[in-house]
């Protein structure tokens, strides 16, 4: 309804006397000084007593929470088979992954017996299973390989006598202790693997957890599927029987590709047949597991059944000794003692920690949230950074390294009936039968064996290949931003494709507010309601005001934009349209002096100044005999002081032109940025009490402008 101006059809006679909505701010509380924030903050955080310890321990430690209400009857099952089928995969990828961190098979067995113990008694999880995870494997390895190269270890396979000397606190002193090549590649594991806890420990602390919402769907996607890239050709060599180091640096997919063409010539035979033989039985029946495992109880652990096979072919056949095939060699049984994690190398691992410990949270969040999503329960972000944080500190002073959920086993652990982490520690029991008694029948096992279960496991990352084209029809923007991740992460190094993913995805953020444009907008014929001229049928306008709408914050990136998209989309550019009159005048005015006399100089003058002052405001009408611009800032999620500014400049620019500008529908926010910022001037009088104005509806900004317009209450009947 347009009230007391443009009464439309179906408006009755009270709409004349309608007036703009008036609504009364809630007064602001008293700004707080920092001493007193900080006062507060104090009291709140290091106030004691028995209920905030009791609070605190509880939510520490989740597994005091639920353990008391486990009900036996109803999960134990589950949780039993799903631990146990879960502990007998995670026994050959565990060794598997080792290869890809550049570590002894023992370790990985270490990692994942320690991580399923304190993710139980941490983490707010029922679901996810967490322990090696490959990418995170590949970042270690790189890591690894590099730090061996700089201490001055030759590459695996070698032979070599280089030694290092650790110097380990023993209480009384430092004393030193001599390092083998496995022992310094552990070792370096193991102090990056402490780093990344202690980083993800303080994020923590700071209750950061809320940066798992900066990486994408998308971006995480591109970044798994390129290192997936990586780790398949890392594992090619394995493959083949090759004995080539791993290139550092970047661009080390090129160079392993190449080693590898070069290297042809030396395969060994005896890997490529096992290798091949592997791959066609585990890749047909790690299918049929895919495709029956709604009607399969549990799936059936073909990777156990091909390692046992192997081994005992690799033992019998004698495949190291006589055809020099590379085999996993002596892995101990039991634990060995504590150790503390090399200080002197923390700052060559710090900034590698920085991204491993960034990945590994994303991971076990993302994982997290979206199986207790799907499960109708809820995780703490930030105790599942403390959770993931001391998974890795605490194992680090038992030689493993990093580790976080992986979705694979969550996936396996869930479809077996887990009900909650009771299940990781069954599979940590599996583990531990395996470390204490089993673990040497492993000697004779082939490491072409072990990369055929990588490469086998890669298949989920590398079929996001066959998914490009729908995500480029559903959006392009992610689309984008995974391609781009992916050829980074593959193509050029795995850390860096994280951070350009990162850079990328905010970006394209950015990019979008910049390609916003100014909408003219049009009244629905039914209800006051207006949307775009150019997207719907049947709007209407008004005579002499134009209203205007732009769909994004205006800032200091966008502000000019804004303000070119909003004069192209009147049609009236107040500053160009103010530098013609002013040339024009001159123009006249030159001529005039020309032509008059020197006794008449004066009187002409003032003939020039007042046909210029009549031309100027005969020409400032646009051809849409333009009175008055509404801008809609309902879309406007916030203004910063140059957007503020732009705002300022635009109703300056057109009221010198005649032309009134004003804002509707204003946030709070942006109202309250608007009021700091100076848009409303406290000038007194009319003209400050119009500036003033708050329109709450784009139609009574209207009717109030129309009112101005025709004073005497004559209304258009053509709006």
């Amino acid at each position: 309804m347009d009230s007391g101006c443009c009464p439309t059809e179906g408006d009755g006679a009270e709409s004349d006397q309608q007036q703009p909505l008036v609504l009364q701010r809630v007064e602001k509380e008293a700004e707080r000084s920092c001493q007193t924030v900080l006062r507060h903050r104090v009291k709140k955080h290091c106030s004691c007593s028995s209920v905030k310890l009791k609070s605190k321990a509880l939510d520490f430690f989740p597994i005091l929470k639920w353990m008391p209400r486990y009900k036996v009857r109803d999960w134990l099952l589950g949780d039993a088979m799903s631990g146990l089928i879960v502990g007998i995969l995670l026994v050959p990828q565990s060794i598997a992954y080792s290869l890809l961190a550049s570590q002894d098979p023992i370790y990985g067995l270490y990692t994942s017996f320690f991580a399923s113990i304190i993710y139980a008694l941490l983490g707010t999880s029922r679901h996810i299973s967490v322990g090696i995870f490959g990418v995170l494997c590949l970042l270690v390895g790189q890591v690894v390989d590099r730090e061996l190269a700089l201490a001055g270890y030759l590459p695996e396979g070698t032979s070599s006598n280089a030694s290092v000397l650790l110097l380990a606190d023993q209480g009384n002193g430092s004393v030193g202790l001599e390092c083998d090549r496995s022992c310094y590649a552990i070792t370096v594991g193991a102090t990056l693997t402490f780093t990344a806890g202690i980083y993800q420990v303080l994020m923590g602390i700071f209750q950061v957890g809320f940066v798992s919402v900066y990486l994408s769907d998308s971006l995480l996607s591109g970044f798994a599927t390129g290192a997936s890239l990586t780790i398949l050709t890392s594992q090619v060599k394995y493959l083949l029987g090759l004995k080539i180091p791993r290139p550092q640096g970047w661009f080390t997919l090129c160079k392993t590709w190449f080693s590898i063409f070069t290297g042809l010539g030396n395969t060994n035979i005896c890997d490529l047949v096992t290798s091949l033989v592997c791959l066609l039985l585990l890749l047909p029946t790690k299918e049929l597991n895919d495709r029956f495992k709604a009607k399969l109880k549990a799936p059936i652990p073909f990777e156990l059944f091909v390692v046992i096979i192997a081994t005992l072919a690799s033992h019998f056949g004698h495949f190291n000794t006589e055809y020099g095939s590379s085999v996993a060699g002596v892995i101990p049984t039991g634990f060995l003692p504590p150790q503390l994690p090399l200080w002197s190398l923390i700052p060559n691992v710090a900034v590698d920690a920085f991204s491993i410990a960034i990945v590994g949270f994303a991971i076990t969040v993302s994982l997290s949230e979206m199986f207790a999503k799907k499960h109708g329960y809820t995780v703490d972000a930030n105790q599942e950074m403390f959770a993931i944080g001391f998974c890795n500190i605490l194992p680090s002073f038992f030689r493993c390294f990093t580790t976080s959920a992986a979705l694979t086993k969550t996936l396996v652990k869930e479809s077996t009936g887990c009900q909650t982490q009771v299940s990781g520690l069954v599979s940590a029991l599996v583990l531990l039968l395996v470390l204490l008694v089993i673990a040497p029948l492993f000697y004779s096992l082939q490491k072409c064996v072990l990369a055929v279960i990588i490469v086998v496991n890669l298949r989920g990352a590398l079929r996001k290949f066959l998914d490009i084209p729908n995500m480029w029809r559903r959006n392009r923007v992610d689309a984008c931003i995974w391609l781009v991740t992916m050829l980074t992460s593959s193509l050029v190094n795995t850390e860096l494709g994280l951070l350009v993913g990162i850079l990328v995805s905010a970006f394209c953020v950015l990019a979008r507010t910049q390609q916003v444009q100014v909408l003219e907008l049009g009244r629905a014929s039914s209800r006051e309601h207006y949307e775009d001229l150019l997207s719907y049928h049947g709007l209407r306008t008004h005579p002499g005001v134009a209203v205007f709408g732009y769909q994004a914050p205006i800032y200091y990136a966008n502000q000019s934009l804004f303000k070119t998209s909003l004069y192209n989309r009147v049609g009236l550019d107040p500053v160009k349209e103010k530098a013609r009159r002013l040339k024009f005048l001159k123009q006249q005015q030159k001529k005039k002096k020309s032509k008059q006399e020197e006794v008449a100089k004066l009187t002409s003058e003032k003939e020039v100044e007042a046909e210029g002052a009549v031309t100027l405001m005969l020409d400032v009408e646009s051809p849409r005999n333009l009175r008055s611009i509404v801008i809609d800032c309902s879309a406007i999620l916030f203004l910063d002081t140059a957007g503020v500014s732009a705002l300022k400049e635009v109703r300056k620019d057109y009221e010198e032109l005649g032309v009134r500008v004003v804002l509707a529908q204003c946030s709070t926010s942006v109202l309250d940025t608007l009021e700091s910022g100076g848009y409303y001037p406290d000038t007194g009088g009319d003209d400050g009490g119009e500036k003033k104005k708050i329109f709450f509806t784009i139609a009574d900004a209207v009717r109030s402008l129309q009112s101005l317009h025709a004073p005497n209450g004559d209304c258009d009947t053509r709006c």
